[in-house]
């Protein structure tokens, strides 16, 4: 269910962002939007009693929002702040951190921005990073944003996960899929 509810919200606000990026007071809301949610979310990540405040069931949502107000006015938009007091009117403060990564990837759809999560089993040096990058982007006609991670287990080479799309060039795979022809033939 966190799929659905998370895509609706974020579908939402990032409407809402959008139509108020029309007035020139605006210009950048979708991205003023972005940052706000990525604070918050980085502030609710950091604060384990905040946490459970704010995800506690038998806390009134009234309570909620004074301690929200109390955090961010004056440090988020109206458009955020309003949004943050609906998820708690709603009782769907528990969604955030699904509906901030929702949003993302809306905001980066928007920019015709794909997102791309590479694994190597070592640490890759900054040309090796560009060179994926470009690779990356010619192959999907987008502007590619790429994360790094290092996984030893893939043994070698790497995994590109983009979108719904996974491209598995590791060595583990690789060995795999070797050990399943070797037992067919046996």
């Amino acid at each position: 269910m966190r799929g659905p509810v998370a895509g609706r919200y974020a579908a939402a606000l990032y409407e809402i962002a959008s139509e108020e990026q029309v007035l020139p007071k605006y210009k950048n809301m979708v991205d003023t939007v972005e940052g706000e949610l990525k604070g918050i979310e980085k502030v609710i990540e950091d604060n384990p009693d905040l946490q459970k405040l704010l995800y506690h069931p038998q806390i009134t949502p009234a309570a909620k929002k004074e301690l929200l107000v109390k955090l961010f006015e004056g440090k988020v938009s109206d458009v955020t702040g309003n949004f943050l007091a609906l998820l708690v009117d709603r009782r769907r403060e528990t969604y955030f951190t699904d509906i901030v990564a929702e949003y993302i990837a809306l905001a980066n759809a928007g920019r015709n921005i794909l997102a791309a999560q590479i694994a190597s089993a070592v640490e890759l040096n900054d040309k090796e990073k560009g060179e994926l990058n470009k690779i990356l982007g010619s192959l999907a006609g987008k502007k590619v944003q790429t994360t790094f991670t290092v996984d030893p287990s893939i043994i070698g080479g790497v995994v590109v996960r983009m979108g719904d799309k996974i491209i598995d060039g590791s060595v583990k795979t690789r060995l795999a899929s070797l050990k399943e022809r070797l037992k067919a033939i046996s």
